[in-house]
């Protein structure tokens, strides 16, 4: 690798790991807003002018608190896991692409040949945090949550990816520019399907609720992270609301056409725009719907989302020869 390509690599991960940070620090706050409004509650309102401050003062509670290590623990796995399970989520947004030009080219941080099958594949590789996370604590409770999240993050990736095929299929490339620039707004109704299984998938891989069985307080105290604390805790909950950030980027970007209708500038920010929607949607599913059992949550993987991923490409393929 090249100076000048190791440099752009440093820069670009930086730029993801401050996007993620500030996408937490505001993901944290919105759902305190989000869940009270559900709940008929305010929310954070006395630290600051609508409860802003009250950010700031735990990001300081997290890092003035003690880093606790269990004492039968396995000490370099347990400090290695958050990293695990944070740097995949940094690493799939660098394929985004955040903004399209007038004439119809796009641009993204890295404009890789099989972006697709990368922001897919990449974050995968979280699932061996969570795991070892939950292991190395030598912790019955977070050893169950670890095994839960392994099996559950395996098991929705398939209608995952399928569901995203579909749109592979219709731009008839794996490149995410050539997707966004062949995005045509017909293909709103025709992918609607995918982009609902795409979108329970997404909430059942980032262990959101009513998928969050890994961590299900009420049974597993916090599960795989129950004995974090300070900032490892923190990188626990960057790795899930980036993960929500780049989940509802790529979202917005495959099935909503990015910045559609507007370019340059303006096209940024109603693709931001489209992305909080998004995440706020994320948000309400968790405070709205009770937690699945095990036994429901594999079920509605493989009886019914990957069965509709399979109705959505089928729907595809018989558009395809017509175009």
């Amino acid at each position: 690798m090249s100076l000048t390509g190791f440099l752009g690599g440093a820069v670009w991960g930086l730029a993801a790991g401050v996007a993620v940070a500030v996408a937490t620090v505001l993901g944290v706050w919105g759902e305190r807003k989000v869940s009270a409004r559900i709940q008929r509650r305010y929310g954070p309102q006395e630290a600051g002018p609508f409860g802003l401050l009250q950010l700031p003062y735990d990001f300081v509670k997290l890092l003035t608190k003690e880093d606790v290590l269990p004492r039968q623990a396995s000490p370099g796995v347990f400090r290695m896991a958050p990293l695990l399970v944070t740097t995949p989520i940094l690493m799939s947004l660098v394929v985004v692409p955040l903004a399209m030009t007038s004439g119809n080219e796009g641009w993204a941080p890295v404009d890789s040949s099989v972006g697709m099958l990368f922001f897919l594949a990449v974050p995968s590789i979280a699932v061996l945090g969570v795991l070892l996370g939950g292991w190395s604590s030598r912790n019955t409770y977070a050893t169950l949550g670890g095994l839960r999240a392994a099996a559950q993050m395996i098991s929705y990736e398939l209608p995952r990816s399928l569901a995203v095929l579909s749109i592979v299929l219709l731009a008839g490339s794996l490149r995410p520019l050539a997707v966004l620039s062949e995005w045509r707004v017909w293909w709103l109704p025709l992918t609607f399907i995918g982009f609902v299984v795409f979108f329970i998938a997404s909430l059942a891989e980032l262990n959101r609720g009513p998928f969050d069985l890994p961590e299900a307080e009420s049974e597993l105290v916090a599960g795989y992270f129950a004995d974090y604390s300070g900032m490892r805790w923190a990188l626990f909950m960057m790795a899930e609301y980036g993960g929500a950030l780049a989940t509802s980027l790529f979202a917005a970007v495959v099935f909503f056409g990015g910045g559609w209708p507007l370019t340059g500038a303006a096209g940024v920010a109603v693709l931001i725009v489209k992305a909080v929607v998004l995440t706020v949607a994320m948000m309400w599913v968790k405070w709205t719907f009770p937690r699945m059992r095990p036994d429901q949550l594999m079920t509605t993987a493989w009886k019914v989302l990957t069965p509709l991923a399979l109705v959505q490409l089928l729907i595809v393929g018989v558009v395809i020869p017509w175009l």
